[in-house]
């Protein structure tokens, strides 16, 4: 089963904005329990979606810029790129129903 990567400041425009695939971004941190909360959810969308999506973890205390870039301001953030740009950006706990349907609008 495919787990979230992790991405970084300096990895955030190649895995994400130059991929070829609808990437979904969780924008979490270690200390927030409703990050944690979710993340199991991701991590099944992850397996489910395997070679369609891409998911990737960005924590926020260890890269400011690409946070402060797309104006994350509360965690969880859970933004879905596709072609380079957000398509969605949902703030907060979401159920894997809304998850899963963000992500089929993106695979239109």
């Amino acid at each position: 089963m495919a787990n979230p990567t992790p991405v970084e400041d300096s990895t955030f425009e190649s895995k994400v904005i130059k991929s070829t695939i609808p990437v979904l971004v969780d924008f979490w941190a270690s200390w927030c329990r409703p990050c944690l909360m979710v993340a199991p959810i991701i991590d099944e969308l992850a397996g489910e979606y395997d070679g369609r999506v891409e998911f990737l973890k960005l924590d926020t205390d260890h890269n400011p810029q690409t946070r402060s870039k797309y104006n994350v301001m509360s965690i969880p953030t859970i933004m879905v790129f596709k072609n380079g740009k957000p398509i969605s950006h949902m703030v907060g706990f979401r159920s894997k129903t809304d998850l899963k349907n963000t992500i089929e609008d993106a695979l239109v």
